[in-house]
């Protein structure tokens, strides 16, 4: 086993990947919205760069913090398992969940600023609909299912290809594109651009994804019932910081976009 990462680099790491993520999210965006007129294969370009995006993240540092970029994951790792002794401490998540939301907001502004559009421009996209709200709901409680169902079934290693083609259907199959990530909303917010959301939208987008996030944990129990030992529900590495002993309990719970 070994010596567990510590919680400032592995919230940094955190900041780093939900930065680069959404750097992918809103850079693919306007980089398909300057080459095509056509909205489909704005959408096409947008969700393929995000999958192989978020897949080469995961990999990449899911071994030092878990990889969630996400909020909704942090919280449901620590829910599911802060009765066991390998789990998320409320002070990894205090640390975890802010690094990814200023983490979120700096990968918007450097989207922006590769393409030369203004640094921060909050967005003017409208997002406003239940059927939307409906969709981030499924979207992100698909996403905690799997993140968390992959864990409990010995196959997180699998974490990067599958996450990141869970991320890149929901693009497809769910009317609000897929969000499911608190941190990404709230990013998305500062840039009026193709993936951009009106700051206005984002509040009702964020309560539909934390009510997913709660959706996607009960799923996890009907599935695979309570976890029975300490330590046996982990996504992508033990959330206590420590390298996983085997590749069976290495991945990710992502996410993002």
């Amino acid at each position: 086993m070994s010596a567990p990462v510590p919680l400032l680099r592995r919230a940094a790491v955190e900041g780093l990947g939900t930065a680069a993520l959404v750097a992918v999210v809103v850079g693919s965006g306007i980089q398909a919205t300057e080459l095509t007129h056509d909205v489909g294969v704005q959408l096409l370009a947008n969700s393929l760069a995000t999958v192989l995006g978020l897949g080469v993240l995961i990999a990449l540092l899911g071994s030092e913090s878990g990889a969630h970029f996400n909020p909704a994951v942090t919280l449901a790792a620590w829910f599911t398992g802060r009765r066991t002794s390998d789990a998320l401490a409320l002070r990894d998540v205090a640390a975890y969940v802010p690094a990814q939301a200023a983490g979120a907001i700096a990968g918007a502004v450097l989207a922006d600023a590769m393409f030369g559009k203004p640094l921060v421009h909050f967005s003017t996209h409208d997002r406003s609909a239940g059927h939307l709200w409906l969709a981030e709901v499924v979207a992100t409680a698909g996403l905690v299912w799997l993140v968390l169902g992959l864990a409990r079934a010995g196959r997180a290693h699998l974490a990067p290809l599958l996450v990141a083609s869970y991320i890149g259907a929901a693009y497809w199959f769910t009317s609000s594109t897929s969000f499911a990530n608190p941190a990404v909303t709230i990013g998305r917010a500062f840039t009026d651009t193709f993936a951009g959301i009106a700051p206005a939208s984002v509040p009702p987008f964020l309560a539909a994804q934390l009510l997913g996030a709660a959706a996607g944990l009960g799923l996890v129990v009907v599935c695979f019932g309570r976890p029975a030992a300490a330590g046996e529900d982990q996504a992508v590495v033990p959330h206590g910081g420590q390298q996983p002993a085997a590749p069976a309990r290495s991945t990710e719970e992502s996410a993002l976009a």
